[in-house]
């Protein structure tokens, strides 16, 4: 028992103190969880007639397998369904496409007692945050189906949970908009980066052809190293180079002398070691990298911007695969390689101001990405006071 002073109107239970008219359940009590089918690996096709939904697909975009098994499809289909992950990730999801078959590692929570389902998905999800002391298994996190269903749930009368869920709903339904919203943004982003660095679409202003030149001309290659003592970078292919110590990851730090490494001034160039699928890395730190690398600096004013989002471009990519045929699978991309490929140079007024259009977009989706963060945040939040009881709506 709580040594705390219980307010008026709750009362103490194994789930710590809830309302008075809230029971505390177990999860065996109010509905049933059926485990998906094991698949073996031989039975997993690369096409058929029903797709396999397995963790992988659960919350990520993993690529698909399929079945033929009409007789496991019947059984095992989960169209309008809850279903919850227990294996390697965890949590609750709604899959309402139709001719999917749920595996193992997944749930289907059926036969449900005196709850309403979108209360239930609205705890689950809550309780996936609260499940470290139940979690087993070394390189396989999981959740045994015994000590989900001994979990207790806060189970308010059902008119205020279907009030609780409908409050939720409303940020949920907010959530998925302005993510829809992001994903609007960053293809039409997409899509004017393929025009603009193209030619193809040319801001007011500008006109005539644009000049090819080997990346030769505009970037050096650049061995300098350092007697300072200067912070080690990483050479990532989302961030760029970044500090090591930004990194969220565990990275094995050098040990030893590193008077080898080489400097890397902010506005500088990196050839990643994973080149060949096309990575030039752009810094705007400055520090140094493993002599491995090949630094680049630029030898006439460029505009940085412009060339960070050309070297990520289809059209650069493109330009490396031919340039590089005949290199083995893996192998860095040397300057050689590099100094001969034709790249676009256009006026340097040209550059900036297509830099200046990338820029916008790029704070238009960063504005709308922190949106999306504050309202997972409130919806978060709520979930805490609402689900726990801690705050009541009114019925």
């Amino acid at each position: 028992m709580s040594d705390c002073i219980i307010p008026k109107g709750y009362k103490e239970t194994s789930l710590g103190v809830i309302p008075k008219e809230w029971e505390a359940v177990r999860i065996h009590e109010i509905c049933t969880l059926v485990n998906g089918r094991a698949y073996k690996q031989d039975e997993l096709l690369s096409e058929g007639k029903y797709k396999i939904l397995r963790v992988g697909n659960f919350f990520t975009n993993d690529s698909w397998y399929f079945s033929n098994l009409e007789l496991e499809a019947n059984k095992y289909a989960c169209k309008g369904d809850l279903l919850y992950a227990w294996s390697a990730s965890f949590g609750p999801r709604f899959w309402t496409e139709e001719k999917v078959i749920y595996h193992y590692h997944i749930w289907k929570i059926c036969d449900l007692k005196g709850i309403d389902k979108q209360y239930l998905y609205f705890f689950l999800d809550y309780d996936a945050s609260l499940l470290q002391n139940a979690i087993q298994g070394g390189t396989m996190h999981h959740i045994t189906k015994n000590d989900m269903e001994k979990r207790f749930i806060p189970l308010p009368p059902m008119e205020e949970q279907q009030n609780i869920a409908k409050v939720l709903n409303t940020w949920d339904k907010a959530i998925e908009k302005q993510t829809q919203l992001i994903e609007k943004l960053e293809l039409r982003k997409k899509g004017l980066i393929q025009q603009l660095l193209s030619g193809k679409k040319r801001l007011s202003g500008f006109s005539g052809e644009w000049k090819k030149v080997k990346a030769g001309l505009l970037f050096g290659s650049s061995s300098i190293r350092s007697n300072k003592l200067e912070p080690l970078l990483s050479v990532t292919q989302d961030k760029g180079v970044v500090p090591r110590d930004m990194l969220e990851t565990r990275v094995t730090m050098p040990k030893g002398d590193l008077s080898s490494f080489k400097l890397v001034n902010a506005g500088d160039f990196v050839i990643s070691l994973r080149s060949f699928e096309g990575g030039l890395e752009y810094s705007k730190y400055r520090g140094i990298v493993s002599p491995a690398y090949t630094v680049l600096n630029k030898k006439i004013d460029i505009s940085d911007v412009f060339y960070k989002v050309y070297f990520k471009s289809y059209d650069f990519i493109q330009r490396l695969a031919v340039a590089v045929i005949g290199i083995r699978d893996g192998k860095q991309i040397s300057y050689s390689d590099f100094c001969y490929i034709k790249i676009p140079y256009p006026s340097l007024q040209e550059q900036n101001a297509i830099a200046n259009v990338f820029v916008f977009y790029d704070h238009e989706i960063l504005l709308a990405k922190q949106k999306l963060s504050c309202f997972q945040q409130q919806k978060k939040g709520l979930m805490q006071i609402l689900l726990t009881g801690k705050k009541r709506i009114a019925l």
